[in-house]
């Protein structure tokens, strides 16, 4: 009986006899039910029970013994739970295969897949998973802690008009993108956190993350000047209704979150075999050493994410001359530990989705020609407290590279009264989805606060957008 139970977890039959010796010796008076919950734990964590007094020996040749370090083959789901689908008929049908496979881990309690959502590494971009008591690196995302931040100044709007160059040369000399840094970066108190020296993983990348400290990343990373407008008081934001002068970033944890995502994913795969279909959806369980380090190095990343946003702010309140009148902060590409209606722990992963619980601030941006939205969450409990992160790509970097000419993004930006520095063809506006379309879908989960029009931005280089002969 226990050599089939033991068989049904994945221990492999060099591990058996030693562990039905131990579970004789020491848990005789277990029985199946809760012999089965114990070796489970030691099966699926093996590292986390290496200094145990009594399964230590188990955990050890779990470690030496079972497939690649300890890992253990994990069988997903037949079929796919279901889970609510925010503006269906707008997603990518391999946004939603990705989303059907993420619902068949063993691990996943739900999900929701957001309006912006189209298809990316593991989980979708738009993905929102609850999984009970284990983290997915690729669940959370390459860009750990990507986020948003607006600030809002106390200057007039026709201020950005009638300084248009002055606040371009304003954006090149405040940010640097992709592999681009400061000269003499700032320092921050984030760069003394004790994680550095625990984690090797993190000490190999401290160098790193000092010289990219205030920095933005590439892609669809952005630094922009625009007009919020505010159409009532909301006592949370704090701003009186009217049109101001705003500041909007978006960027994340840069090369160190990157690394992390790639040296943790990789240790799950390791840990935890999957078929085919659902291996980068490999998890560290938290009660697992792990799973532990994983879940300090990514929140570390986010607040380093964070700390590049403090910088990037500082630097134009200090070249304005102007403190902010507010300032709304949020990210994603993270994962929570939250609560379930029930009262019960859940991780929640959210790649590519902004956290939307009841009263919570957020900023969802929208294209360079179209308004993002600042907005309070509702706390929709179907979307697990959760909204789109953004408008969502409708093609491939390499298809827009195909499809559009510069002559024809620089005519779309000039119709719109936007000036943009360093942008490729891959982020042209016409590729993403419509943003009013997509603030439709998710109604239900968020309410609009603002609305941001960008007129100014800097991307990824240097040249400015505009026609070529």
């Amino acid at each position: 009986m226990i050599d089939k139970e033991l068989r049904s977890l994945g221990f492999p039959k060099e591990v058996i006899l030693k562990a039905i010796h131990v579970l004789e010796s020491e848990y005789r008076k277990l029985n199946i039910i809760q012999i089965r919950a114990l070796m489970k734990r030691v099966v699926t964590s093996p590292a986390f029970y290496k200094d145990h007094p009594k399964l230590g020996t188990v955990a050890k040749e779990l470690i030496k013994k079972t497939y690649r370090f300890g890992s253990v083959p994990k069988k997903i789901r037949s079929k796919s739970s279901s889970y609510p689908i925010y503006g269906e008929e707008g997603i990518d049908t391999v946004a939603r295969q990705q989303m059907d496979v993420a619902m068949k881990l063993p691990i996943t309690i739900s999900g929701a897949l957001m309006p912006d959502a189209h298809p990316g590494y593991g989980l979708p971009i738009g993905g929102v998973l609850a999984s009970d008591n284990a983290v997915i690196p690729y669940g959370v995302g390459v860009d750990i802690g990507c986020r948003m931040r607006i600030s809002a100044y106390d200057l007039p709007i026709e201020f950005l008009d009638q300084n248009r160059e002055q606040l371009k040369t304003m954006l090149v000399e405040n940010t640097r993108f992709g592999r681009a840094a400061f000269t003499k970066p700032r320092d921050h108190p984030v760069l003394e956190r004790q994680e550095f020296k625990e984690i090797k993983v993190l000490r190999e990348l401290l160098d790193r993350a000092s010289d990219q400290i205030g920095t933005s990343g590439g892609g669809n990373h952005f630094v922009e000047f625009g007009i919020l407008e505010i159409p009532e008081f909301d006592d949370r934001l704090g701003l009186q209704p009217g049109k101001y002068m705003a500041l909007l970033s978006h960027s994340g944890s840069r090369g160190m979150g990157a690394e992390i995502a790639r040296h943790y994913t990789r240790l799950a795969q390791q840990i935890c075999e999957l078929p085919g279909e659902a291996r980068q959806l490999a998890w560290l369980t938290l009660d697992s050493e792990e799973g532990q380090e994983y879940w300090k190095a990514m929140n570390l990343a986010g607040d380093y994410a964070s700390a590049c946003h403090q910088q990037i702010h500082e630097r134009f309140a200090q070249a304005l001359a102007e403190e902010p009148l507010a300032t709304v902060e949020n990210h994603h590409n993270f994962a929570w530990k939250e609560s379930d209606d029930a009262g019960n722990e859940i991780i929640v992963h959210r790649k590519g989705a902004t956290p939307a619980g009841k009263n919570v601030l957020g900023v969802i941006p929208g294209t360079m020609t179209s308004p993002g939205f600042i907005v309070r969450g509702k706390g929709d409990v179907k979307s697990i407290n959760s909204a789109a992160h953004g408008a969502g790509r409708v093609m491939s970097r390499r298809e827009a590279r195909r499809t559009f000419t510069h002559n024809e993004v620089a005519r779309h930006l000039k119709k719109a009264g936007v000036d943009v520095i360093g942008s490729g063809l891959d982020e042209a506006p016409m590729v993403y989805k419509d943003i009013y379309q997509v603030m439709k879908y998710q109604k239900d989960l968020v309410e609009v606060v603002g609305m941001f029009w960008p007129k100014v931005v800097r991307m990824c280089g240097d040249k400015k957008y505009v026609e070529v002969d």
